[in-house]
């Protein structure tokens, strides 16, 4: 099997990409705990793609594989989510019983990332009709290079513990567990250039 092809999204794509990690979050934990019902999650989980990776897009650091089966959205160093647009989202649509414990969650998440320059990986995704074909590899090993190239190390959140055994593979650490209340359980991971 031909391994998948990699290359940089141009912000024109941005929509193909949103689609992309839209379906490979349909049923991850965290994601689904955060908005449990199908219409909660269809009409939330663009704007929280956007507000939490879209900066990717003019970064030059949203990368997709073939035919987009395979999108991730990295934030090099000193580039961030959009902190507003994200407040926006969770405040206008997470129940209100929720959030004080997704605030908290992001809080914990805040505490983890590492304070000397590094890459981000706020959401990877490949469509659950590709995966197991080599996209989430293909995608790690294209933006891992980038950060070896810079000696900057890489870090992330596992919202689904199915996806650790994927990042361990690339050299990334779990750092702790975050969770509050009645939240799945997050894991920080941390991956040392090389």
């Amino acid at each position: 099997m031909k391994s998948p092809t990699v290359r940089v999204m141009a912000a024109a794509e941005e929509d193909l990409g949103v689609e992309t990690v839209m379906l490979a979050f349909a049923a991850d934990p965290a994601v689904r705990w955060t908005w449990p019902h199908a219409h909660q999650y269809l009409a939330a989980m663009p704007r929280m793609i956007r507000a939490f990776g879209g900066n990717a897009f003019s970064s030059g650091s949203a990368f997709c594989t073939d035919s987009y089966a395979g999108t991730a959205l990295w934030l090099p160093p000193g580039v961030h989510s959009d902190e507003d647009g994200l407040a926006a989202v969770l405040e206008s649509t997470v129940a209100r019983a929720l959030a004080p414990e997704t605030t908290a969650i992001f809080e914990q998440m805040a505490a983890y990332h590492p304070t000397e320059p590094h890459w981000y990986l706020p959401l990877i995704g490949v469509d659950p009709a590709h995966q197991g074909q080599g996209h989430g590899d293909a995608l790690m090993a294209y933006a891992l290079s980038q950060c070896d190239r810079d000696h900057a190390p890489a870090y992330l959140e596992s919202s689904n513990p199915r996806n650790i055994p994927l990042y361990r593979r690339h050299g990334f650490e779990p750092l702790g567990a975050i969770q509050v209340g009645s939240s799945p359980t997050l894991v920080p991971m941390l991956r040392r250039p090389r």
